[in-house]
């Protein structure tokens, strides 16, 4: 499937942005400009089931095969956010990428210690309110995109990667330089993990004090942990 797409700058190096689960391409309403004031020209996706993207089956494998049929090869810079770390690392090889940014990624679904996906759909009717709860350290306008979001999000994609669809997908090796962004604490990437990816061939950097959301959290601790990456 093609996906919805909205794009940051016109520079000559290319940057893909993927989101994860609930959101679409809004969630980097920062990230890609800065990027763009760094000379790229930004993709930012809504995966299949998210924002303006066409709804359908759903399922990891899928999400991968989204980003390979709507995105270019050989970008300098691909950068996937819980499960679009999960999708990207499916497609990584077919992508191409120079690097890839694994942002707190869902690889573990499967792990004993992982959370149930099923559990979002609990989260699609929720009041503003109490996602400004749940997210103290988010400006305004990111509570109020993701309400937005979550309004056009289909719980299904969440349903898919539920059951028989919870599989460890992390990756056995990098298959291109690859850095890993771990949130702290993290709900998908534990210490074991952490030091597990090191040994695979990960650099692993963790963003001290920011939750799962740590473009949202901490901009200025998300970027700083890029340094030498983009």
């Amino acid at each position: 499937m093609k996906l919805h797409t909205h794009e940051w700058g016109t520079g000559d190096r290319v940057a893909l942005l993927v989101h994860g689960i609930m959101s679409d391409h809004r969630t980097w309403r920062r990230v890609g400009p800065a990027l763009a004031a760094r000379g790229y020209r930004v993709i930012g996706v809504d995966l299949r089931g998210h924002g303006a993207s066409g709804r359908g089956a759903y399922g990891a494998e899928i999400f991968a095969d989204d980003l390979v049929d709507t995105l270019p090869t050989g970008a300098e810079l691909a950068l996937g956010h819980s499960l679009g770390g999960l999708a990207l690392a499916l497609a990584a090889e077919r992508l191409a990428p120079a690097r890839a940014v694994y942002s707190d990624p869902a690889w573990a679904l499967g792990g004993e210690d992982a959370v149930d996906p099923a559990v979002f759909v609990e989260f699609q009717r929720v009041p503003r309110e109490v996602i400004a709860k749940f997210n103290p350290r988010w400006e305004e306008i990111d509570v109020d995109i993701e309400a937005a979001t979550l309004a056009v999000w289909d719980p299904d994609t969440a349903l898919s990667l539920s059951g028989a669809g919870a599989v460890d997908r992390t990756p056995a090796v990098p298959v291109v330089p690859s850095l890993v962004q771990v949130a702290d604490p993290s709900p998908v990437v534990g210490g074991p993990l952490k030091e597990e990816l090191a040994r695979r061939g990960f650099e692993v950097r963790t963003v001290r004090g920011a939750g799962h959301t740590m473009h949202r959290d901490d901009f200025d601790a998300f970027m700083a942990s890029l340094d030498g990456w983009i």
